[in-house]
C-alpha cells in the first residue's frame, strides 16, 4: 500500500511493512473540526456532573478496548505488547484521575467594602499535538485535564502513529458527547495549521525544542496559551557508595525502556572514575542479554526504533562517538534484517563534548562517563541546554538528596528514574519546555480565573 492523494501509509517498525493508512486531512477538514469543537463546548462546559460521569465512562471504555488498542499500538509504534497494555491502562487511569478534580472557588476578604469572589472557567476549544513515542499516554496527558476542565479538544497524533490514536478517538466518542474530542490525522503542515488556528485557545505539544519554538510562534498569532514539553538529556549521577549490582537493572531500564525513546529516560551516566569500569560492565552485560525483536513476540523486551530517520540518527551519533575514540562495550551497530533495529549500546571512554553526550539521543545508546570530583559531575549534568529530569544513585540517601538539590531540572529521582505519579507536576527548565503538565497544575492550566467584586451589605441591610 503506497501513499496516495488524501491518504498516507503507516509502517510497522519491526518489519518495514505497511500496517494501515490514515487520512491526510487538510485545512478544510481542520476548520470543520475546530468549528464543531466550539459548538460542542457550549454544552460540555455547562454541566460539571455530566462531564465527570462521561469521563469515567470513557475510562471504562478504554479499559474494555485494551485488547484492540494495545496490539495496534505495538504494530505501529514498535514497543513490546506488555508496554502497550501498560500505556492503555495509564490512559484510562488518567481519565479517572482528572474526572475526580473540581476547581476550588475562593473569596478574598481584605478589609475593603467589597469582596472578591473567584471562580474558574474553561478556555474553549484547545489543541494537542502528540509525538510517536507514547501516542496514547501523551494524548491522555493532554485531553484528560482539558476535558475535565470543561474544554473541548482537537487532537493531532504523529503521522508515524495515527492508527491507535484514531481508534482511541472512536472508543472515546462512544462515551463522550459528539465533537468534544476530535482526532485529526495528517502530515505537515497540519500540525502547524492547528497550532496557529485562530479558533484554538490553548496549544499543548510534546516534541523537540525546534518544533516547540515553531508551535509557540504559531500560537502567538492568536495569543493562545502554550504548554510545551520539549524533551530532555537526563543525567544519572552515581555516588561513590553506590551498590552497582543492586541498582544496575533499574538504571538499565531507566535508559532503555521503549528502546530509549522516552523524554525523561536516562541519557547520560556519570560514575566515579574508580568505579566506572564496574558500571560499564554491569550495564553492558544487561545490554548483551536483553531480547530484541518484534513487540508482538512475548519474549521481546526491547523493540525497534519507531522510524527510519530516528534509527539513522542513532547510527550517526554512535558512529561519530566511536570515531572520536569511544568504545562500544556492547552494541554499537544496526541489527541485520528488516525493521528499524539497533543493538542496545553502552559506550565507554566517550569524549564529553561529542553529540551523543551533549544532545538528546532518543534511542538505545547510553554513554557512561567518569568523574574525579563530584562537583565536576554536577557541572556536567547541568551543562546542556535541556533540563527535564535527573537522578542520583547511592546508599547514603541524605547525601544523595543534597546532590539532587543541585541539579537544574524539573524532577529529580533518587535511586530510580522516570517514574511519575498522576498527581505530581511535570515540567522542565531551560529548553525542556514551558508550562506544567500533570496533576492539578495541568487541570488549572486549562482554566482561567473569573472574578466578581460584590459589595458588602451595610449595617442597615442595603448594599454598600
Amino acid at each position: 500500500m503506497a501513499d496516495g492523494p488524501g491518504r498516507f501509509a503507516v509502517v510497522d517498525p519491526a518489519t518495514g511493512e505497511v500496517v494501515g493508512e490514515a487520512v491526510d486531512q487538510g485545512p478544510r477538514e481542520l476548520d470543520g473540526a475546530v468549528e464543531r469543537a466550539h459548538a460542542a463546548w457550549r454544552g460540555w462546559r455547562a454541566d460539571p456532573a455530566a462531564r465527570t460521569a462521561a469521563l469515567r465512562a470513557a475510562a471504562d471504555a478504554v479499559t474494555a478496548a485494551a485488547d484492540e488498542l494495545a496490539p495496534l499500538l505495538t504494530r505501529e509504534q514498535g514497543k513490546p505488547l506488555a508496554e502497550s497494555h501498560a500505556e492503555v491502562a495509564r490512559t484510562a487511569d488518567r481519565l479517572r484521575y482528572f474526572a475526580g478534580l473540581t476547581p476550588e472557588s475562593r473569596t478574598i476578604e481584605d478589609g475593603r467594602p467589597v469582596r472578591g469572589e473567584i471562580s474558574w472557567r474553561p478556555l474553549g476549544p484547545v489543541a494537542a499535538i502528540v509525538p510517536w513515542n507514547f501516542p496514547l499516554q501523551l494524548a491522555s496527558a493532554k485531553f484528560a485535564p482539558a476535558l475535565a476542565a470543561g474544554n473541548t479538544m482537537v487532537l493531532k497524533p504523529s503521522p508515524h502513529t495515527p492508527l491507535a490514536t484514531r481508534l482511541l478517538g472512536a472508543v472515546l466518542a462512544a462515551a463522550l458527547p459528539e465533537d468534544v474530542l476530535t482526532v485529526v490525522t495528517g502530515r505537515e503542515p497540519l500540525g502547524a495549521r492547528l497550532a496557529a488556528h485562530p479558533g484554538i485557545r490553548h496549544v499543548t505539544f510534546t516534541g523537540s525544542p525546534a518544533t516547540g519554538r515553531a508551535v509557540a510562534a504559531g500560537a502567538a498569532a492568536s495569543l493562545a496559551r502554550v504548554t510545551l514539553e520539549l524533551g530532555g538529556n537526563d543525567a544519572a549521577i552515581l555516588l561513590e557508595d553506590v551498590d552497582v549490582e543492586r541498582i544496575a537493572d533499574r538504571l538499565f531500564w531507566a535508559a532503555f525502556r521503549n528502546c530509549g525513546q522516552v523524554c525523561m529516560a536516562v541519557k547520560r551516566v556519570y560514575a566515579p572514575a574508580r568505579r566506572c569500569s564496574e558500571v560499564v560492565e554491569a550495564l553492558a552485560a544487561r545490554a548483551k542479554d536483553v531480547v530484541v525483536g518484534s513487540g508482538l513476540d512475548p519474549a521481546t523486551r526491547l523493540g525497534p526504533l519507531n522510524n527510519a530517520p530516528q534509527r539513522d540518527r542513532i547510527a550517526d551519533l554512535t558512529a561519530r562517538a566511536l570515531a572520536a575514540g569511544a568504545r562500544a562495550a556492547s552494541g554499537g551497530h544496526r541489527l541485520p534484517g528488516p525493521g528499524y533495529f539497533f543493538a542496545p549500546t553502552i559506550l565507554a571512554d566517550v569524549p564529553p563534548d561529542t553529540p551523543v553526550v551533549t544532545e538528546e539521543q532518543f534511542g538505545p545508546v547510553l554513554p557512561v562517563l567518569p568523574y574525579d570530583r563530584l562537583d565536576d559531575a554536577v557541572e556536567a549534568a547541568n551543562g546542556t541546554s535541556l533540563g527535564l529530569g535527573g537522578s542520583v544513585w547511592g546508599t547514603d540517601l541524605d547525601r544523595a538528596e543534597e546532590v539532587a538539590g543541585r541539579l537544574e531540572c524539573g524532577t529529580v529521582w533518587i535511586n530510580h528514574h522516570a517514574e511519575l505519579s498522576l498527581a505530581q507536576p511535570f515540567t522542565g527548565v531551560k529548553d525542556s519546555g514551558v508550562g506544567i503538565a500533570g496533576g492539578p497544575w495541568a487541570f488549572y492550566g486549562n482554566l482561567r480565573p473569573f472574578v466578581v467584586h460584590r459589595p458588602r451589605p451595610d449595617p442597615g441591610g442595603a448594599a454598600a
